[in-house]
C-alpha cells in the first residue's frame, strides 16, 4: 500500500516542468537539431516526448480498475503517438521516443511500416540501453543515442531518396515534446 502511495504521490508531484528540468532549452534545441539531421537520411519521422506523469484518468484506472501501471504507461505512449500524428506519415515509418519521468519508464512506438521490418528484440535492447543512461541521469546521452539507433533502423529499412540534402519533405515538428 505505501509502494502504490508513494507512486501515486510522484504522478502528483511531477509534471510539465520535471519535464523542462530533464530537458532544458538548450538540450531540447539540440535534439530538435539531431532529429532532423536523422530525417535528411530517412523518409521515416522520428518525435520524442518526455512527460513528467500520467494524468489523472490514467491513475485513476489504475487504482479503480486495477490497470497496471506499465499497461497504462503502454496505452499513454500509444495515445502521445496518435496525438502527435506519429502514424500520419506517408510510408507509416514514425517511431516516437517516449519517456515518462514519475514511472522511470521508456515506451519506443513505431507504426506499422517499420514494425513489419523490425524484430522486437531491437526496441527492447534501445530501451535497456536508454534506461541505463537515464537511470544514471545521463538524459541526453540516453535519448542522444536512442534517436540514433532508431535513426540507424530508419536508413535501413526507409533510406532517403535521390533528393538533394535539405530538399526531404519534413512531416513533423522535430522538437521534442515536453508534458
Amino acid at each position: 500500500m505505501f509502494r502504490t502511495l508513494r507512486r501515486l504521490l510522484r504522478h502528483t508531484w511531477l509534471d510539465h516542468t520535471d519535464a523542462a528540468r530533464a530537458v532544458p532549452p538548450a538540450l531540447a534545441e539540440r535534439l530538435r537539431h539531431d532529429v532532423a539531421a536523422s530525417e535528411q537520411r530517412h523518409t521515416g519521422e522520428v518525435r520524442i516526448c518526455v512527460e513528467g506523469s500520467l494524468p489523472v484518468s490514467y491513475l485513476w484506472r489504475h487504482l479503480r480498475q486495477r490497470v497496471p501501471l506499465p499497461e497504462l504507461v503502454r496505452q499513454r505512449a500509444l495515445m502521445m503517438f496518435a496525438k502527435l500524428r506519429v502514424w500520419d506519415t506517408e510510408h507509416n515509418n514514425g517511431v516516437l521516443i517516449y519517456v515518462l519521468l514519475a514511472e522511470r519508464a521508456i515506451e519506443l512506438v513505431a507504426d506499422r511500416g517499420v514494425a513489419r521490418f523490425v524484430d522486437a528484440a531491437v526496441w527492447r535492447d534501445t530501451v535497456a540501453r536508454l534506461g541505463v543512461a537515464l537511470r544514471e541521469d545521463r538524459f541526453e546521452d540516453g535519448l542522444t543515442q536512442a534517436l540514433q539507433e532508431v535513426s540507424a533502423v530508419l536508413v535501413a529499412h526507409f533510406p532517403a531518396s535521390g533528393e538533394a540534402p535539405g530538399e526531404a519533405v519534413n512531416q513533423l515538428p522535430d522538437e521534442p515534446v515536453l508534458r
